[in-house]
């Protein structure tokens, strides 16, 4: 298109996966997309990369789940998923837990055996501490699950995801704690899940495969170089970078990974483990080859990969993550959002350019939904 000097309908800032289910869905129905990336790949967070046949998720573990058997086909018209169901365990100074908190939990932390006594363990915590209304998020969780399961499973872990002490964080960033009264180790309570065979990255290559895409590319010099290129843009980057920070920066949380090869074929027996003590500075250790078991069986390795990760503030010129959706931030968020109401010709989503967070079939259902409302089809 650009040696032929001819326009693209959309140029896509991003081929994380909203940008790339975007460009899918337009070039399916004849439309022109040009996807740029600042990042030397495609993918987004979701990238994976083949480092000596094991899968490795290079920005933190990703694990798709989904309740929308529609959404579950879509995904698998791309991609051969394996079963792998998501089981992580919590260690807490020289104990062991499974997560989420379940009758495996309740059992490991008071030798209970039935739901009746952990329902009883439980209440009668939360009725000794009188909290009628939370003014914090430890109060908040403490009248959700008690002492016990809040000051080994839930303080150190969310001080350090935060970067604040719980004390200093607001009720409202936890709303409820889901307690389990089954033997039941799997964490998400969705129909489907699973992890494409072969890492993410090819499930991207194949919602790319008839899309022009150029890597290494940074929007706002590639529009300055090339205005008339283009009609309209979607942009899933930082909204109030877009408009050059006019009100300030909004917040985020952002990772550090610390990846390592270790010789010996199985570290640590489980893909997630997170430390929920504060003296570890990382808030859990990721095993990549556990994600794909079958590979593993397939071809058994001598060695393994795993990833500390460490949470951090963000700053600029890092990577963001995580919005922090406090009232504050939320409050700068919707000026922004004033704005991009009333950028005519831009299109903004995504994790970054809605500043939210969102789970892979939340924002896989996002850009469908985006792209059907662009060109007036009924949704």
């Amino acid at each position: 298109m650009r040696r032929e000097g001819k326009k693209y309908d959309y140029l896509i800032v991003g081929a994380g996966l909203y940008g790339a289910v975007c460009a899918k869905e337009l070039t399916k129905r004849g439309k022109r997309c040009l996807v740029i990336d600042k990042r030397s790949h495609i993918g987004g967070n979701v990238y994976t990369e083949d480092v000596d046949g094991i899968q490795v998720h290079r920005y933190g573990a990703h694990i798709f789940h989904t309740s929308d058997p529609k959404l579950w086909k879509y995904v698998n018209r791309l991609a051969e998923f394996n079963n792998y169901i998501n089981a992580p365990v919590a260690v807490y100074k020289d104990e062991l837990y499974n997560l989420p908190f379940n009758m495996n939990t309740f059992s490991r932390l008071w030798n209970v055996r039935t739901p009746k006594e952990v329902k009883e363990k439980i209440a009668s915590q939360i009725a000794d501490l009188h909290i009628t209304e939370p003014k914090n998020l430890e109060e908040q969780a403490l009248s959700l699950v008690g002492t016990d399961v809040y000051e080994k499973l839930i303080k150190g872990y969310t001080e350090k995801q935060w970067g604040r002490d719980c004390k200093d964080l607001p009720a409202f960033i936890i709303k409820r704690l889901p307690l389990r009264f089954t033997y039941d180790n799997n964490y998400f309570n969705d129909r489907y899940q699973g992890i494409p065979i072969g890492g993410y990255t090819k499930l991207v290559e194949r919602l790319l495969e008839n899309t022009d895409v150029m890597l290494d590319t940074d929007f706002f010099a590639y529009r300055k170089e090339h205005p008339d290129m283009f009609e309209k843009v979607i942009y899933s980057g930082m909204i109030d970078e877009y408009f050059d920070y006019c009100y300030g920066h909004l917040e985020y949380r952002t990772v550090r990974f610390e990846t390592e090869r270790i010789p010996e074929e199985n570290y640590q027996g489980n893909a997630v483990v997170n430390y929920t003590d504060r003296e570890v500075p990382y808030t859990r250790i990721i095993e990549h080859k556990h994600f794909e078991p079958e590979a593993e069986r397939e071809a058994p390795k001598d060695f393994t990969i795993i990833s500390r990760e460490y949470s951090t503030e963000w700053q600029p010129g890092s990577e963001p993550y995580y919005p922090v959706n406090d009232e504050k931030n939320n409050a700068l968020y919707a000026r922004y959002r004033e704005l991009a109401d009333k950028e005519k010709n831009v299109i903004f989503g995504g994790r970054l350019g809605t500043y939210q967070y969102y789970d892979m079939d939340k924002v896989i259902t996002a850009a469908i939904t985006d792209i059907k409302k662009e060109l007036k089809i009924k949704v």
